[in-house]
């Protein structure tokens, strides 16, 4: 979708990334590397994009100090029931309302937007029973909440891990690209509490980051490095885990995010949103429940990317009709990672589904992520 002149002039020296500064064009190159093959050694980064692996691996570090950058992991769309819900708030209450929902472990992602409602929550849990009765005593009794419209997710088509930076040529993403299972499913098709317990503690784990090594994935969900390696081999080929490399979009120049809502006739709806999610500005695509059923995010460099957008959405595709647009202010959550206005990490909520709370902290000596068990939900600082 973005080439690399989006990102900022390629001056970049040794140091931390100076506060507010762009991402440069080799940065992209790196992130867009990732984007296809998040757990890649940068040897293999290095040869693809012709630089030595030790200058990206370097480069890297630096863009996951400033919390420009991140690799997560997380459960696919078959193994939770997911809600989207539209959120309508008192202007004195929004403020502390976006901060104590974005702090909710079940809340995966949280956007403020200017449109009909005032918060998008994307939401999570094991079942429909538990996930409404969440919506309704975690969300529904907070303070200054005024409305709330719940749309249950039933297909998903392509999501955040799917979409790609194209800083990169085709060949380069071809020679990186691991196998990856299709993001393309129903919503909840596989149990979560069927998954086992070790199962889980290598998602939480990942989740703090996605390309810890062997040994140190091993230390910190309790088994031994081998059993960490084949269990995770498994969870990605049977498509019950995904990895992303995600970023600060505002600092690669996308800095405007609109939320659709379209209606499609039914007959035409798979097609029709297989089609659409392929589209490059297209970051999520999904069937949910209730009127005009298609939910799609799309990436713009800024406003003025709208119209040429829905010329496109009208031209390509005459039978869907724009129902709802939302413009989204700003990312305040993304997949259990908390931003700043400049979208950059800073804070991990890490992702609850079970009433048993599993959480992430610190080793006492190496520092790295540990799987604690706990009976209520919290939050883990950035390491």
């Amino acid at each position: 979708m973005t080439d690399l002149a989006a990102g900022a002039p390629d001056t970049s020296t040794e140091g931390p990334l100076p506060p507010g500064s762009g991402i440069s064009e080799q940065d992209l190159a790196i992130i867009d590397a990732l984007q296809a093959a998040p757990r890649a050694s940068w040897a293999r980064i290095g040869q693809a994009l012709d630089i030595d692996g030790t200058t990206a691996a370097r480069r890297w570090e630096r863009l996951r100090s400033a919390g420009a950058a991140w690799i997560t992991a997380y459960g696919s769309a078959r193994v939770a029931t997911v809600a989207f819900l539209e959120v309508r708030c008192r202007p004195r209450r929004l403020e502390t309302i976006r901060e104590a929902v974005a702090r909710l472990p079940w809340v995966f992602s949280v956007d403020e937007t200017a449109g009909e409602f005032d918060l998008m929550l994307s939401s999570a849990a094991t079942d429909l029973p538990t996930l409404g009765r969440w919506v309704r005593d975690g969300i529904g009794a907070l303070r200054g909440v005024r409305a709330i419209r719940m749309r249950v997710g039933i297909d998903l088509y392509s999501e955040g891990g799917d979409w790609s930076m194209g800083a990169i040529p085709p060949a380069q993403r071809a020679h990186l690209a691991t196998l990856r299972v299709p993001s393309r499913s129903a919503y909840g098709t596989r149990e979560f509490h069927r998954l086992a317990p070790a199962d889980r503690a290598l998602m939480l784990a990942l989740h703090a980051d996605a390309r810890m090594s062997y040994t140190d994935l091993g230390a910190a969900a309790g088994m031994s490095e081998h059993t960490a390696r084949r269990r995770l081999e498994r969870l990605l080929r049977d498509g019950d885990v995904l990895m992303r490399c995600d970023f600060a979009y505002p600092l690669a120049g996308l800095r405007t995010m609109v939320m659709y809502r379209l209606s499609v006739p039914q007959t035409r709806q798979s097609v029709t949103a297989t089609a659409l999610a392929r589209l490059p500005e297209v970051r999520l695509c999904a069937a949910v429940s209730g009127r005009h059923g298609l939910l799609v995010h799309v990436l713009l460099p800024g406003p003025g990317g709208i119209d040429p957008f829905e010329e496109l959405l009208a031209e390509q595709f005459p039978m869907v009709e724009i129902r709802d647009r939302a413009i989204v202010v700003r990312n305040v959550k993304r997949m259990g990672w908390l931003l700043d206005e400049q979208g950059r990490a800073i804070d991990r909520v890490p992702l609850m589904l079970s009433r048993r709370r599993t959480l992430i902290t610190q080793h006492r000596t190496s520092g790295r992520p540990t799987v604690a068990a706990a009976t209520l939900p919290g939050v883990t600082p950035m390491n």
